[in-house]
């Protein structure tokens, strides 16, 4: 992208296309990064386990390891079928909750048939607590433990159509808590017909079940093998219609069941899978929509927990619009750029983390698309943009990306770009001990000359070449430093280059 300046007859800087040529090939590069890490996780149901029933006052008390022949004691306790059982099953659940009595329990003969037993059997407080024991199995991090509830996993299915919100719930985060831990698991349930079921369980009118469903299919779709085994059956299915549904809901519906499948769209989207199935279910209008109501909901209005639903909304946003598709024409509305900086506005100051997320998805919206670099700056958005400078090391990164988009669509948004006050906030950024930001804003230095000789004077006249030259003794900045210094006319110490150098801008 860089070129220095030969003077004298025939002397050029790098031609426009192939300055566009190159930031095409650094987009591509910066868009195949944008993938979020993994949020797998296990959840526990205690609220409900009472010292009344067996258990001890206190959820995060962890009770001390039992004896072999305790745990025997307690099991036997269990099988006898006398009148105090739903009492021996509480003391159990209260011992399971510790690790080692988790591995004890598990080896002896026909435990998990004993509260499978009980789990199909016609009582239902009995019922209720076998499930509570296999819920607290399933929270164990040891594989061993998941893979010997292997046999529950076909009850656990069937019970998800049951009549009773408390058992269903429980029923479920048993089973994504199973699927976290066990590719055994994960392997088993799919022939059994999770997709099927999870299809049936989705259409519940109850909040709690859909919160629970949610989190299931977040982490089967989190799995290892989701790319090839799962997130095929799951674009076939009819689940990302209601996935869809449920996340446009949210606001009225319930934002809990929205924040699980809004994250489960954003494990679908960044799966590396074509996302040809959403966008024709209009994921991208449907998804912005979701993003203006929530802009319009402002503190001290806003439901709580509201962040934790617009993060992957804007993530979904984001990477739906990093492909490659020409879908940015369904969403060419002006009101999504204010949506995101009303958004920082409710939000930035105690969620600092929206700044990143916002500025992502600003960058993709930018970043080929005319269209929003224009609207930015007739909204007058560009001040705001730049507020966010030194929010953070890579939100400093990602607003010179932004602003370099649009110097990068030519001398007229670079004219534009000159008339607000960007040059003085470039320099301090030159100073910085962040290669990154400092190659960064090189690049946006090199658009503004290239196409606005303008912004090269003024810059000059403010000093710019002090800083520019401060960079002589940083290997991978000095040459794009140099060849800045050559277009204004300014050469540093060291003797010019005999021909220009051709190396690539920085990759974030």
């Amino acid at each position: 992208m860089w070129a220095r300046r030969q003077h004298g007859p025939g002397s050029c800087v790098l031609g426009a296309e192939e300055l566009r040529a190159r930031r095409r090939e650094r987009e591509a590069a910066l868009r195949k990064a944008r993938r979020q890490e993994q949020l797998v996780s296990k959840r526990l149901l205690r609220e409900d386990i009472t010292a009344e029933e067996g258990a001890q006052d206190g959820a995060g008390i962890e009770p001390a390891p039992l004896l072999e022949n305790e745990v025997l004691e307690l099991l036997r306790s269990v099988q006898k079928g006398s009148e105090d059982r739903k009492t021996s099953l509480g003391r159990l659940c209260w011992a399971l909750r510790n690790k080692e009595t988790q591995q004890k329990f598990v080896r002896l003969d026909g435990s998990i048939r004993t509260l499978i037993g009980l789990l199909t059997g016609s009582l239902a407080d009995v019922q209720m607590q076998a499930g509570r024991c296999l819920h607290e199995l399933s929270h164990s991090s040891d594989p061993a433990v998941a893979e010997a509830c292997l046999p529950v996993t076909s009850y656990l299915l069937t019970y998800l159509s049951g009549r009773s919100i408390e058992f269903t719930e429980l029923c479920l985060y048993t089973l994504g808590n199973l699927v976290v831990e066990s590719e055994a698991v994960r392997k088993q349930l799919l022939p059994q017909g999770i997709i099927p079921v999870l299809v049936s369980c989705i259409q519940s009118p109850h909040e709690a079940v859909l919160e629970g469903l949610g989190y299931v299919l977040s982490q089967l779709l989190q799995a290892k093998e989701a790319p090839t085994e799962i997130i095929p059956l799951v674009l076939a299915s009819a689940l990302p219609q209601h996935m869809l549904r449920l996340v446009c809901s949210g606001l009225k519906a319930g934002i809990g069941a929205a924040v699980e499948f809004a994250w489960c769209l954003h494990y679908i989207i960044c799966s590396q899978m074509p996302n040809t199935t959403l966008l024709s279910l209009g994921a991208l209008p449907a998804l912005t929509s979701v993003l203006l109501n929530l802009a319009s909901e402002h503190p001290p209005d806003a439901a709580e927990g509201l962040e934790l639903l617009v993060c992957p909304v804007l993530r979904c946003l984001s990477n739906l619009l990093a492909e490659d598709t020409g879908c940015e024409e369904q969403v060419q509305d002006e009101r999504l750029l204010v949506a995101i900086f009303l958004i920082l506005q409710s939000f930035l100051q105690q969620h600092p983390f929206i700044a990143q997320e916002c500025l992502w998805l600003l960058n993709n919206l930018t970043a080929h698309e005319p269209f929003f670099c224009s609207a930015l700056l007739s909204l007058d958005l560009l001040p705001a943009l730049l507020q966010l400078l030194p929010c953070s090391q890579m939100a400093t990164v990602l607003v010179l990306t932004v602003v370099c988009n649009i110097a990068a669509k030519g001398p007229a948004f670079c004219q534009q770009l000159h008339q607000q006050p960007a040059l003085p906030l470039l320099l301090p950024i030159l100073t910085l001990p962040n290669p990154e930001a400092v190659g960064q804003c090189l690049e946006l230095l090199h658009l503004l000359f290239l196409h606005c000789p303008e912004a090269a004077a003024d810059f000059i006249s403010q000093g710019g070449h002090r800083a520019l030259e401060q960079h002589q003794s940083t290997p991978e900045l000095q040459e794009r430093a140099q060849a800045l210094l050559d277009m204004v006319g300014q050469p540093l110490d060291s003797p010019p280059s005999p021909r220009p150098p051709s190396f690539p801008p920085p990759v974030l």
